[in-house]
C-alpha cells in the first residue's frame, strides 16, 4: 500500500501548560508538527475576553512561526458550570451562547483555515437532574441545529465526538455521531475519530473509519489509556493505512492526558514514533485494515 500523500500533523497545545505561547508554537514547529490545535481555557477563562487584538496577536504568532491553526477542542472545561443537555433552560441557552463565541474564535484564529470545534464536553452534555439520555441526546441535537448556520456563515465545522460510555452517555458511538450528522445536514456538522475514545466500540477501528470516512473531519491519536502514542501497545497502522487509501487531506492531531513526560519529549518522541509507523505501513497489503489490536480497557483518563 503506498501513501499518495503525506499526512498533516498538529498536536494539542495544552501539553505545553504554563509555555507563553510564542515559545510553544517555535517549539511545535521545530520539532516537526504544521498545526496547532488550541484548548481555549489555556487562551482565557471565556473566549470574550480575548480582545480583537490579542486574537490577530495569537493568529500572526502561529503564522509567524509556520504553522497553521487546526480547530480547539476542550470547549467547556471555562467557564465553570456550563452544560447544554440540561433541563435548564436558561442555563442551556447560555451553554450554546459560549459555542457560538467560540466559534467566532475559531473563525478568528484561522483567517479563513476552516477550522475545526471538536465537542467532546462529557460532563457538560450528559443526561442530568432526571433527563434520559435520549432526551438529553435531543436537546444536544437541537443546540447543534441553531448554531449550525453561525458556523456555515464563519467557516467553521463542528465535530460531534463520540466518547466512551464510562464518560458520557450521550452520544458513545461513531455510529451515533454520523446519525446526528445526517439527521441536522449541514456542511458545517461533521464527526471525527479519536483512538481514545474508541475503547468501547464493537467493530475494529479501521472498518469504522473506512464506513464513515465521508463524514470524518478530524482524527485524534493516543494511546487507549490516553498516554502518548508508542508507549502502550495500541496499532496504528490498520487506521492510517484506510486514511490513505481513501485520501485523508485533513488533520492527524496528538491530544494525550498524561503530561509527565514532558511538553517536548512527548511532542518530539510521539511524531517520531507515528512517522515510523507510517513508514512501516508503506507496502503493507491492503487487507491488513481489517487487521488491529483491539483494546478492551478503558482509561482512568477524561475528556473535559
Amino acid at each position: 500500500m503506498s501513501f499518495a500523500t503525506p499526512f498533516k500533523h498538529a498536536i494539542c497545545n495544552e501539553v505545553y501548560e504554563k509555555w507563553p505561547f510564542e515559545k510553544a508554537c517555535a517549539s511545535i514547529r521545530r520539532i516537526g508538527y504544521s498545526g496547532i490545535e488550541i484548548a481555549p481555557f489555556t487562551l482565557a477563562e471565556r473566549p470574550d475576553q480575548i480582545s480583537a487584538a490579542d486574537r490577530r496577536r495569537y493568529r500572526d504568532t502561529i503564522h509567524n512561526h509556520g504553522l497553521v491553526f487546526v480547530g480547539l477542542h476542550w470547549l467547556m472545561v471555562s467557564p465553570k458550570g456550563l452544560h447544554v443537555t440540561t433541563p435548564d433552560r436558561a442555563l442551556r441557552e447560555r451553554s450554546w451562547r459560549h459555542i457560538r463565541e467560540l466559534i467566532d474564535l475559531a473563525a478568528d484564529l484561522g483567517a479563513g483555515e476552516n477550522g475545526v470545534m471538536v465537542f467532546g464536553s462529557p460532563k457538560q452534555r450528559c443526561a442530568v437532574d432526571g433527563l434520559s439520555p435520549a432526551e438529553a441526546t435531543k436537546n444536544f441535537i437541537d443546540g447543534l441545529a441553531e448554531v449550525a448556520s453561525r458556523a456555515e456563515e464563519r467557516g467553521v465545522i463542528i465535530l460531534v465526538e463520540a466518547l466512551p460510555i464510562g464518560q458520557c452517555d450521550v452520544v458513545t458511538t461513531l455510529a451515533e455521531a454520523v446519525e446526528i450528522v445526517n439527521q441536522i445536514n449541514s456542511p458545517a456538522i461533521r464527526t471525527m475519530f479519536d483512538t481514545h475514545n474508541a475503547v468501547d466500540e464493537l467493530e475494529p477501528h479501521a472498518v469504522l473509519v473506512d464506513r464513515y470516512f465521508d463524514l470524518i473531519r478530524h482524527v485524534h491519536i493516543n494511546e487507549m489509556d490516553g498516554r502518548q502514542p508508542g508507549t502502550g501497545n495500541y496499532n496504528f497502522r490498520p487506521v492510517f493505512d484506510v486514511l490513505a487509501r481513501r485520501g485523508y487531506r485533513h488533520w492527524i492531531s496528538l491530544e494525550v492526558f498524561d503530561f509527565t513526560p514532558g511538553a517536548e519529549k512527548i511532542a518530539e518522541d510521539s511524531l517520531r514514533f507515528i512517522e515510523q509507523q507510517i513508514e512501516q505501513a508503506r507496502g503493507a497489503p491492503a487487507q491488513s485494515i481489517y487487521v488491529e489490536h483491539h483494546s478492551r480497557h478503558g482509561s482512568q483518563d477524561s475528556k473535559k
